[in-house]
């Protein structure tokens, strides 16, 4: 006999399951059908209605979408689930002084992007109705606190009761479990289901690839619950579930995370039972405004209308597949959902680049032009003009793509000016292709891989460009290049080498369960000044809390091992806010001669973890004293303390606009990103340097405190970057204490951050600071490296030391013209001296400077060249022509250095014997042989390029060049032969 289900607590005050069904299904179909009909769900209102309902109902909080750039999550090329930003929960990794150490219950509408990695929608987007780069995913999330049973409760009663939607329109998958990997069915999830009313036959098994939700190849993971929408209704249609109908769509997906992936592909157990949900906001307003198409409401409208103003095809019709003739209505949904993405991620600082996801973004920007210009017969800049319109439709939500609005177009515009540009230049490259081809039917697999790596060009574009001319792509060749360049690019990475830094998400549970208290390193900021002048870094004295080695907590490690050491306090600093980690030693008591040396410090889940290799054995309880690399560490204060002055001085010279894109600091030299619209002139370098210095001569002292983080983030002038701050948080303020900036007792503007790094006490210790690179890393964000101190001094001595030898080169410029070898010594003295400006290290704005004036000074000695070369030339060419006259073929040697001056020669020759077929030869004494020959237009007996090969591939060489001019080298000892073979070849042709 069946046993009777078990009813969960939070349904026990409900009514049976069959009469709840009927009443909230007719109430809700009568709601759902009015509202739908009269469009009272406006995406900005279901969106609020989301998050006000678990916020206001059921005591989430509610916290604010992150950036689609992923932070410090190399894993991931874009954030594509609402869960990313609180991977450091599910890992327990998270700060404890973190705010997101606290999250119990959480809920938010986050934005995402996929079109890279694991989760890649890309290539779908367009065919069909309900596929995007960039959405929104409506989640709530549970650390700990609620499981299935609420999880479960909570989004049917939001959508039948407060969305109204019909529950018979509803449809429910559960985990059908995996005998292979000891999965047994999810039957708890199953009841739950049954119990609020859904029926039997609406509750469907699937397996691991529906129903086993995953984040990458790694890390946390579980069996997941998805609810399925029948956009039809009145009829069963379970059989259309999970088939990919565009009829029956999943709406949301409750993930209940139970495991962790290992890199060996095994399940564990989590420690903490989790609840991660999310349900896109396109596909669940699709839903409520009564649509079949995600493109058909208020996301989208606005967009296809701007689109369909700027091209020149008729209004879109939401055609897919056959039907849409030529394509339209999909080069429609291209444009509307790539220019969500392009303006989210630029907004967010990811712009069009030539790796990860700057190269994904390059890619979904190119695919969209080739579609505004080539299928809508849109004009250039159609799509930057959509970018307003994004801005007003998701701007309530993400403020940023009104600030950004501008910033947004231009990047836009520039990266279209230059896709067209190629576009044009690949088109020449296939056209000469398929002139050489000579009727092949094959295109070469390298020329395709070229255009796509080299010039950007999508290869389904270069396949429908080849089609039209009858020719297909040697798509095999394509893939072995492409396999080729994944396999060198991951030979040159190398292997991820396993750290013992890194705390595997057991062992930080098992040190929280054993009640290990996290590692103070609060000594870290105890250093001071002596009655000299210099900085005293007091070593401490620490015990052993935890030893790791091979992905496990172990008692004890031996000499030479390799091993992570957890200490009760510590004074070195682990790698964090852009800053490198700490440097140094550390000695057992009772064993002073013996150095533990630490290589790396790293700080996980609120437990610092020092690299260490054993000078002898180690265990748990060990006291050992910490010495930190004075040195070391200075040198990082000194960087950190110039970044934060240097980030003021930009913002103070270029505007409020600047922002901190990045940054990293080292004891050599610090680097800062930063957006701006354009390279740096030399004239804002020397600005941005002289403001730096300003600073460092008032030896202005630098305040560190502690607020709220509430309290610090009102601080006027306060720059902050996107991370995930403590709570208190430090404020790193220059030349005015931090109380003056809470009470606003002052107005004048400062350098004020929070920041967790270590600095200097006061600005005077920089002692000077050059920026000795800057360049845009993609449009709009710039990068800077600057040295200080003993190596800035030293970049201004060379620089002074280069200007006098480009001064002294200069004076001497003018003697170019008197002899063709002085003015090639000349010249190549440019060039050297242009190298050795790129590669020292020196001042930036001198370079560029320079390189100014270098340039100028080859083009002067190029042209000097030029004249005297042609002189030489026609002297020479004199002399042949009373040698040979208008002979039909002419093949002589010729006094001649360089392959320039044998060209012009010959070009001399036929101008004044167009006639004559003329081949010259410099012999060097080398053995050499320079080659130059043309041929009348028109002689078709005769190319000059196959007369130039023949004669060069005789000598051992090669040569190239057109029906009538072309040039080559090659080797002899008797040149007089190879004069004969050269007539003799020529006569022979022409005889033909």
């Amino acid at each position: 006999m069946a046993a009777y289900m078990r009813i969960p607590k939070t349904c026990q005050a409900l009514l049976n399951a069959k009469y709840f069904s009927s009443v909230i299904g007719l109430r809700a179909r009568l709601a759902f059908t009015s509202t739908a009909r009269h469009a009272e769900f406006t995406s900005k209102r279901v969106r609020s209605m989301f998050t006000e309902f678990f916020r206001d109902r059921h005591r989430h909080k509610l916290v604010q979408s992150s950036p689609v750039r992923p932070r410090g999550d190399p894993s991931l090329l874009f954030v594509n689930a609402g869960m990313n930003q609180f991977k450091p929960i599910f890992l327990g990794a998270v700060d404890p002084r973190s705010e997101m150490a606290h999250y119990r219950r959480v809920v938010n509408s986050q934005k995402c992007v996929r079109a890279g990695g694991k989760h890649n929608d890309l290539d779908d987007v367009g065919r069909d109705v309900y596929h995007h780069t960039f959405f929104e995913m409506l989640g709530n999330w549970s650390f700990g606190d609620y499981f299935k049973e609420e999880a479960c409760s909570m989004a049917w009663e939001l959508l039948t009761e407060v969305y109204g939607i019909p529950p018979d329109r509803l449809y429910v998958s559960y985990f059908g479990g995996d005998a292979a990997l000891g999965l047994a069915a999810d039957e708890e999830t199953r009841e739950i289901w049954l119990s609020l009313g859904v029926p039997p036959s609406r509750v469907l098994p699937f397996g691991m690839r529906e129903n086993f939700w995953e984040m990458g190849e790694t890390g946390p993971c579980g069996p997941c619950t998805e609810i399925h929408y029948d956009h039809v209704g009145g009829r069963n249609a379970a059989s259309l579930v999970n088939q990919d109908s565009p009829e029956v769509v999943e709406i949301w997906n409750l993930v209940f995370m139970q495991y962790t992936r290992e890199v060996d592909g095994s399940l564990r157990p989590l420690p903490q039972l989790s609840v991660d949900t999310g349900m896109g906001l396109e596909r669940l307003v699709t839903v409520l405004q009564g649509q079949r198409s995600n493109y058909d409401t208020d996301l989208f409208t606005p967009l296809l209308s701007a689109i369909h103003q700027s091209s020149r095809c008729p209004e879109y019709r939401g055609r897919t597949g056959q039907a849409d003739d030529g394509n339209v209505d999909m080069a429609y949904r291209v444009l509307a959902d790539h220019i969500r993405t392009l303006s989210v991620c630029i907004a967010d600082g990811v712009y069009p680049g030539m790796s990860g996801a700057e190269l994904v973004l390059r890619r979904i920007l190119r695919r969209a032009v080739r579609y505004s210009t080539e299928v809508l017969l849109a004009p250039p800049g159609t799509l930057a003009s959509l970018v307003p319109t994004v801005a007003q439709i998701l701007g309530e939500a993400y403020p940023e793509l009104y600030r950004e609005t501008v910033r947004i177009m231009d990047i836009i515009n520039d990266n279209e000016a230059q896709f067209l540009s190629s576009l044009k230049q690949g088109r020449g490259v296939i056209d000469r292709t398929l002139q050489k081809m000579g009727g092949a039917q094959l295109f070469p697999g390298s020329v395709a891989w070229s255009l796509h790596r080299n010039l950007g060009f999508p290869l389904d574009l270069i396949g429908l460009m080849l089609e039209e001319r009858g020719v297909t792509m040697d798509t095999e060749a394509v893939d072995r290049l492409a396999a080729e360049e994944e396999k060198l690019k991951t030979h040159t990475e190398g292997p991820n080498r396993e750290s013992c830094t890194e705390l595997d998400l057991h062992s930080l549970s098992a040190l929280q369960g054993a009640g290990i208290p996290h590692t103070d390193d609060s000594p870290k900021y105890r250093y001071s000044l002596d009655q000299d002048g210099r900085y005293v870094f007091p070593s401490c004295w620490s015990t052993v809390r935890a030893l790791y080695s091979s992905q496990s907590l172990v008692s004890e490690v031996r000499e030479g091992q390799r091993c992570g050491v957890v200490l009760d306090q510590t004074c070195f600093y682990a790698e964090q806010g852009g800053q490198t980690h700490d440097q140094g030693y550390f000695i057992r008591d009772g064993l002073q001669d013996v150095l533990f040396p630490v290589e790396a410090v790293q700080q996980v889940g609120g437990y610092v973890v020092h690299q260490v290799t054993a000078g002898d054995a180690l265990r748990t309880g060990d006291r050992v004293q910490l010495f930190v690399d004075t040195a070391h560490r200075l040198a990082c204060m000194v960087k950190h303390t110039a970044t934060h002055v240097l980030n003021f001085s930009l913002r103070q010279l270029l505007g409020e606009g600047v922002e901190q894109r990045g940054s990293h600091v080292t004891p050599d030299r610090l680097r800062f990103d930063f957006s701006v619209r354009g390279s740096l002139n030399v004239q804002q370098l020397q600005e941005v340097e002289q403001k730096v210095q300003e600073v460092i001569a008032q030896n202005e002292d630098v305040y560190v405190q502690e607020l709220p983080l509430a309290l610090a983030k009102h601080i006027p002038g306060l720059r902050t970057v996107d991370e995930v701050y403590p709570d208190p948080v430090r404020v790193v303020s220059v030349g005015i204490p931090v109380p003056d900036l809470t009470n606003s007792s002052t107005d004048r503007p400062t350098s004020v951050e929070l920041c967790c790094g270590t600095h200097l006490l006061r600005t005077g210790e920089i002692h000077d600071f050059v920026i000795v690179a800057e360049r845009q890393l993609v449009k709009g964000v710039s990068r800077v490296v600057a040295v200080t101190g003993e190596e800035a001094r030293k970049a201004r001595e060379a620089g002074h030391t280069l200007v006098q030898e480009v001064e002294s080169l200069s004076a001497r410029l003018p003697s170019a013209g008197s002899a063709l070898c002085t003015a090639h010594r000349l010249s190549k003295e440019v060039g050297q001296l242009t190298d050795a400006v790129e590669n020292v290290l020196m001042p930036q704005w001198q370079r560029k400077e320079l390189h100014h004036r270098l340039k100028a000074m080859q083009r002067s000695t190029n042209t000097a060249i030029r004249k005297l070369e042609t002189s030489e030339a026609a002297g020479k060419a004199h002399v042949l022509l009373e040698k040979h006259g208008s002979k039909a073929v002419v093949v002589d040697t010729v006094e001649a250095d360089s392959i320039s001056v044998v060209m012009k020669v010959v070009n001399q020759y036929s101008d004044r014997a167009p006639g004559t077929k003329v081949m010259l030869l410099s012999h060097l004494q080398s053995g050499r042989v320079l080659c130059a020959c043309q041929v009348p237009k028109g002689c078709s007996a005769l190319s000059a390029s196959d007369w130039a090969l023949a004669v060069c591939s005789h000598l051992g060489g090669n040569a190239g060049g057109s029906s009538t001019v072309a040039k080559g080298t090659g080797n002899t000892q008797d040149i007089t032969e190879a004069l004969r073979w050269a007539e003799e070849f020529a006569c022979a042709k022409s005889q033909h």
